[in-house]
């Protein structure tokens, strides 16, 4: 087993017996539960779909940044011994993404088998759900990597964790409508798919209505990326650059890793 795979292994366990990790299977088990019991399945992942756009990034980001800084004594200790940076990197992040994926797919298909849904459309839906959770848990574990790069204080990492994910779950839409009401007079379709690639939360939005006749819930940047894509090749693009939102922050990240004086 490589060092990589070993750190990924000793991280996953660690991370698995966390209380957080146990709340945050709970809080998605009991949603998903509830709606399956009050609504049909495919209703109830539509109606999934706004919970796990806040909760994943706003969970994944705050758990990474804290255990990051709370392992600081562990990497120090690895570090002294025959271990490469990249390897310990790479074992860390995957040390944490793998086992808070697990969960939510654990957590939201649980109950799907439970009330044994075997509609098609369903079936669907809760593999796009469950694409979009995994791939925002790789963004935002990313993102919470970088932020503890760039800052070894800790009560600081955690402020900008948290304005982050404010920034980009609640404000930017509405920076967003305000640029449209603005410039309502311009053309704005190209503008507004640029703006759209800078928030990972919204390509994740458009990447999962995209695949369902739900027009009226895409907004403004879904709408567009309909008219000038189509579904299938929005669906495409938008996966792409998620997957970018992943690579991006990582390089960056293990860049300040690299570099930092531990």
């Amino acid at each position: 087993m490589s060092p990589t795979a070993k750190i990924a292994a000793f991280e996953v366990r660690d991370v698995l017996r966390s209380r957080w990790l146990i709340g945050y299977a709970l809080f998605f088990l009991v949603v998903t539960d509830a709606l399956l019991r009050f609504g049909s399945s495919e209703k109830a992942l539509l109606s999934l779909v706004n919970v796990v756009l806040f909760v994943t990034p706003l969970v994944t980001l705050v758990f990474a940044t804290v255990y990051q800084y709370n392992s600081r004594e562990f990497i120090e200790l690895l570090l002294a011994q025959p271990v490469k940076r990249r390897q310990l990197f790479g074992g860390l992040y995957l040390g944490v993404a793998l086992p808070l994926s697990v969960v939510f797919i654990a957590s939201v298909g649980v109950p799907m088998i439970v009330h044994r849904s075997d509609n098609p459309v369903a079936l669907g839906t809760l593999g796009a759900l469950l694409g979009i959770g995994v791939a925002l848990t790789g963004v935002f574990t990313a993102i919470a990597f970088l932020v503890v790069a760039r800052s070894d204080d800790r009560m600081k990492g955690l402020g900008i964790a948290i304005v982050l994910w404010l920034t980009l779950a609640l404000l930017y839409d509405g920076v967003v409508l305000l640029l449209v009401m603005i410039f309502a007079d311009h053309a704005l379709e190209q503008p507004l798919l640029a703006l759209m690639t800078l928030n990972p939360i919204d390509l994740a939005r458009v990447a999962l209505l995209l695949r369902f006749d739900v027009s009226a819930l895409l907004g403004y940047t879904g709408a567009v990326m309909r008219q000038f894509f189509g579904a299938s090749a929005g669906l495409a693009i938008t996966s792409s650059v998620l997957a970018l939102w992943v690579a991006v922050p990582l390089v960056f990240a293990f860049r300040g890793f690299n570099r930092k004086d531990f």
